[in-house]
């Protein structure tokens, strides 16, 4: 009998599988489709502290093998998801939640990760400071080493949650980004974010998102979260959530091996909604085929053989 159970910061996990921020809403409409607790956990939907009706249409372009989208942090704000997302999900998830929290200052990442840190069922707050796809924020944070160390910093001092800092593709050195994160008090790293492409409409010749960019999901970003998850985990002690491109069992032991000891699930779910019970179906069966008895003892494993 194999041993699929993880521990993030103190957390432990059933599994590694993680439903991905923005590609799983507040998660419970799934539970229509399965029973949410077979998760690991989930990270639910971005959340900043005013609502945001999110960018302008078309949000979504289809690229060979991923999606490009520029939904734009779209959610309820804070208040609303801690006093409506957040009832609606315990009703039909009863595991510690990943909280993903934006923000366009270092005080409103400040002020959500406060609030969001008294919630109980909150196992993780994901800072995000990576989001490619909205002006004057989001990313601006996570390209260089001292202002991402500032943010963890910042929200490091108001609350007693693991803090993991999910960090963006998008810069020339992200194990340095993530060496900041790590000496000014981070719990762990999510990466990667989504990097950024551009499609252009042949017939109109104009581009294709409303905001021109987006961020690139899917399988064709794989290799790219592999290897810079491999960087990472190189360069820090601290545990990583690894993401990009997963849709099957076998990617999961990939990002592992890389040095994740948690696997997010991202578009794959858009595709398939039955993506994560999928995968968590296969995922033993994929370990008992490549001599896996837990897979604990694996998380880093490349970088030893």
């Amino acid at each position: 009998m194999v041993n699929t159970k993880v521990v993030l910061s103190g957390v432990e996990l059933d599994n590694p599988i993680i439903p991905a921020s923005g590609c799983y809403g507040f998660g419970y409409e799934f539970a229509e489709l399965y029973d949410l607790d077979i998760l690991g956990s989930l990270s639910f939907k971005g959340t900043t502290k005013e609502p945001r009706y999110g960018n302008v249409n078309p949000r979504i372009a289809e690229t060979p093998m991923g999606m490009l989208n520029a939904v734009g942090l779209q959610n309820p704000g804070i208040d609303k998801v801690i006093s409506e997302e957040l009832p609606k999900l315990r009703a039909c998830f009863h595991k510690p939640i990943v909280a993903n929290i934006s923000g366009f200052s270092m005080e409103e990442y400040v002020h959500c990760c406060e609030k969001i840190d008294k919630e109980e069922q909150i196992g993780i707050i994901e800072v995000n400071i990576s989001c490619p796809n909205v002006h004057n924020g989001g990313m601006s944070f996570g390209t260089l080493p001292e202002s991402a160390a500032a943010i963890t910093k910042a929200v490091k001092a108001v609350t007693t949650k693991p803090v993991y800092m999910k960090l963006s593709p998008n810069v020339t050195n992200i194990a340095e980004i993530a060496k900041a994160c790590e000496e000014a008090g981070a719990d762990g790293i999510s990466m990667i974010n989504t990097p950024m492409g551009v499609r252009i409409d042949l017939k109109t010749r104009k581009p294709v998102l409303g905001n021109v960019t987006g961020g690139l999901s899917g399988p064709a970003i794989l290799p790219i979260a592999v290897r810079m998850i491999w960087q990472v985990y190189e360069a820090v002690k601290i545990p990583i959530i690894g993401m990009g491109g997963v849709s099957r069992a076998r990617d999961v032991i990939e990002l592992m091996l890389a040095g994740a000891t948690g696997v997010q699930v991202g578009a794959a779910n858009l595709v398939n909604p039955m993506a994560c019970k999928q995968i968590i179906d296969e995922l033993p069966k994929v370990m008992e085929e490549y001599g896996i008895e837990n897979l604990t003892d694996i998380i880093g494993g490349a970088h030893n053989a």
